[in-house]
């Protein structure tokens, strides 16, 4: 059996589920866009090769397993984009929780059931299908649990509205020692520099006490002042539209002091090395050409 425990987003990574990009379909329609980054690239021709994506989460497997993590891959699924598992679930301590992902990627699950049923059954969580939820919004850090909701009123029209509030509810109900705070995000269908598809796409903690922030994802200002005096301004790496764009805030921890991140990544890798933190450098840029990265393509499982 698979004896989960994740307790935050930089424990010593020891096993954790990679996306795929094998059998990845065909370039879809405008009409198919999930996001607005991903339309965007539909539109100019310039969407991801299959060959390219392979290549690069290869890459990171190949990052993962010099630092002797156990890497999960989902089933290949024929015509199918199975690289961002984060969407499909997560773990809080020593429970598996299934998102309600939307309902065009449902099939990605089926793909994963082997690895969920090497889990205790009790330790699996199924929220009811009005509770909205996924993992690239889901952040933890000590006793707390962040959680990216949107509240506005077009909820149910915009597509990149991913976890509601009857998530954030469904998250206190289940984990009640934890403190629960859920933040507020920009959502856009049509703009990707106004876009935090997930909290994660505009917040990430890294090391022991630092983090990395963009500020304009948030709707609420009291968000960003309550992130800044928990973690210290000085602890905060703040990037730009652009930079947020690019996904910076979505790198991937293997321990507190290892950070995978883009090559291109140059002032964020170069701040991380001033917090004697290692960075392993890969290329990922066309993944993020469909608005996500490094945590939004692994689901930890186990982190000592």
């Amino acid at each position: 059996m698979l004896k989960l425990n994740v307790r935050n987003e930089t424990n010593r990574l020891s096993a954790v589920i990679l996306g795929i990009a094998n059998s990845n379909g065909p370039t879809p329609t405008a009409e198919e866009a999930y996001d607005p980054k991903s339309l965007e690239h539909i539109l100019a021709g310039t969407y991801p090769s299959e060959s390219d994506m392979v290549f690069e989460l290869t890459a990171f497997k190949d990052v993962l397993n010099r630092y002797g993590v156990e890497v999960y891959r989902p089933e290949t699924i024929e015509n199918l984009n199975q690289i961002f598992t984060r969407d499909i679930g997560f773990v809080i301590d020593d429970y598996f929780i299934k998102s309600n992902i939307l309902p065009d990627r449902a099939k990605e699950w089926e793909a994963i059931l082997y690895i969920i049923d090497q889990i205790d059954p009790q330790k699996v969580i199924t929220a009811p299908e009005h509770i909205h939820m996924e993992g690239g919004d889901v952040i933890l850090w000590k006793e707390y649990i962040f959680i990216g909701t949107y509240s506005g009123e077009d909820y149910s029209q915009i597509n990149t509205a991913r976890t509601n509030k009857a998530g954030v509810e469904f998250i206190k109900e289940k984990f009640p020692n934890k403190i629960v705070k859920d933040f507020d995000l920009i959502k856009s269908m049509t703009n990707p520099r106004a876009n935090a598809l997930h909290l994660d796409c505009c917040f990430q903690p890294v090391g022991e006490e630092k983090a990395i922030i963009f500020p304009g994802g948030f709707r609420k200002k009291e968000d960003v002042d309550f992130l800044k005096d928990l973690f210290g301004e000085n602890n905060l790496f703040q990037i730009s539209a652009d930079e947020m764009y690019e996904m910076f805030s979505n790198v991937f921890s293997i321990s507190p002091n290892v950070v995978v991140s883009e090559k291109n990544f140059t002032r964020l890798n170069n701040w991380l090395r001033e917090q004697n933190i290692i960075v392993e450098e890969i290329p990922y840029h066309e993944i993020g050409k469909q608005e996500g990265l490094l945590r939004c393509s692994t689901l930890p499982l186990i982190r000592k």
